[in-house]
């Protein structure tokens, strides 16, 4: 039977919101954890300052060092922070990591459908009490009628596993009246198959010159709009330093989401981190002195994934999601991509970031849709959104206003 300590998790909050609050993880490890993790902390809007990293491949010990917001659901992070840890079982005084304990059955998912009149506003609103609810947003089709009503279906999953509840569904309506105000026309809550999200489409509505121009793969320098990128990292590997590790070492730009965006990638490759140290210099830029191997437990000694890896690790950082504001004859469709984990897993928080930074612009939204899609080798998360009435009229300073609004409000930069 799988045991997990209490003390897996410590949160020792700050007394000042400027200062950072210290969560310390002591867990079984596993490949990935530390991703899993960030996408947590990501998933809280914290903002992490500082880490270190240790483990012996069988135990590993992580602090991070965040700062909260004052509406930060501190106990509600350490439930989902223990949820993310692998359980063990004690036997001779010594724990062992259970990897059958680790691949939980799919959520289910479920159609929330409303109807209302539209305002300002309002897509951003509700994508906001989801949030809130911890309804994880999959799949999203909005769309505007001629009189001015919304018709809007989100595909969801509850963190929490308990949507299909009477309880759980009053109280989601209820806070969804509480913002759609008493004009709702309808709302439900339906059980829907797996299969609505589950496979990825080809994406048709892209043409080649825009999947060129979004998805290339070539070197972040190359990229020839550097106001919605990151400068190019710096990382370099060394097998000199230790007789078991490569030592990665990584030169870059901050942003929302970094620490994740490098976990992310390393999960992917199957790289395990046996000692690693995050730290942020100033405002902008950071430093990571990361000692990994791989699955095997050698060092990456082979020039080819020693390149490969840095090439991808120089694109995630440069280019953590791609945005586009493009014209469709007299339409204007603001696209915002992610890539997707081997695990299925995508960035958390995208469409919210996206349906404020337009709340903020006091941009309408006519539609707006989310799917995943299969462009070049790799499984995206696109987010398609028809602006209304669009009022910049095509000029290219106000496109670059829309993207750079959008962009910044993903990267957390003021």
């Amino acid at each position: 039977m799988g045991i997990l300590i209490d003390d897996a998790v410590i949160i020792r909050q700050s007394e000042k919101e400027e200062e950072a609050s210290v969560v310390t993880v002591n867990c079984p490890d596993k490949t990935g954890l530390g991703s899993d993790l960030c996408r947590i902390i990501l998933c809280f809007g914290l903002t992490v300052v500082r880490t270190d990293v240790s483990t012996d491949g069988k135990w590993c010990y992580i602090v991070f060092w965040v700062l909260g917001k004052p509406n930060t659901r501190w106990s509600l992070l350490k439930h989902r922070l223990m949820g993310a840890c692998p359980c063990s079982t004690l036997a001779s005084g010594i724990s062992y990591y259970r990897a059958e304990l680790q691949n939980p059955k799919p959520s289910d998912i479920f159609l929330l459908k409303f109807c209302c009149p539209d305002r300002g506003g309002l897509l951003h609103d509700v994508t906001e009490v989801l949030c809130e609810l911890e309804l994880t947003i999959k799949r999203v089709k909005v769309s505007t009628t001629p009189d001015g009503k919304v018709m809007d279906l989100f595909f969801i999953t509850d963190t929490r596993e308990l949507l299909h509840t009477k309880e759980r569904k009053e109280e989601t309506y209820d806070n969804l009246r509480a913002v759609l105000g008493d004009d709702v026309i309808t709302c439900d809550i339906e059980l829907v198959g797996p299969e609505i999200t589950a496979c990825s489409q080809v994406a048709s509505f892209l043409s080649e010159a825009i999947a060129e121009e979004m998805f290339n793969t070539e070197k972040p320098d190359e990229n020839p709009n550097d106001e919605i990128a990151l400068k190019c990292p710096s990382i370099t590997m060394d097998n000199s330093l230790s007789p078991s590790h490569t030592l990665l070492q990584i030169a870059c730009q901050n942003h929302k989401g970094l620490l994740y965006d490098v976990m992310r990638t390393l999960k992917d490759y199957n790289i395990q981190i046996s000692y690693g140290r995050f730290t942020t210099k100033g405002q902008t830029e950071c430093e990571m002195d990361l000692f990994i191997m791989q699955a095997d437990g050698k060092k990456i000694v082979d020039p080819t994934k020693q390149s490969a890896l840095s090439s991808r690790l120089q694109i995630e950082l440069s280019r953590p999601v791609r945005v586009s504001l493009i014209s469709r004859g007299p339409d204007t469709e603001l696209l915002v991509a992610n890539p997707i984990e081997l695990s299925g897993n995508g960035r958390p928080l995208v469409f919210y970031d996206i349906t404020l930074a337009l709340k903020l612009l006091s941009t309408s939204i006519f539609s707006a849709e989310i799917g995943r899609y299969m462009i070049g080798d790799r499984e995206w998360e696109v987010y398609r959104v028809l602006l209304d009435e669009w009022q910049g009229n095509g000029s290219s300073a106000s496109k670059r206003k829309i993207e750079g609004t959008v962009w910044k409000m993903l990267m957390n930069w003021k």
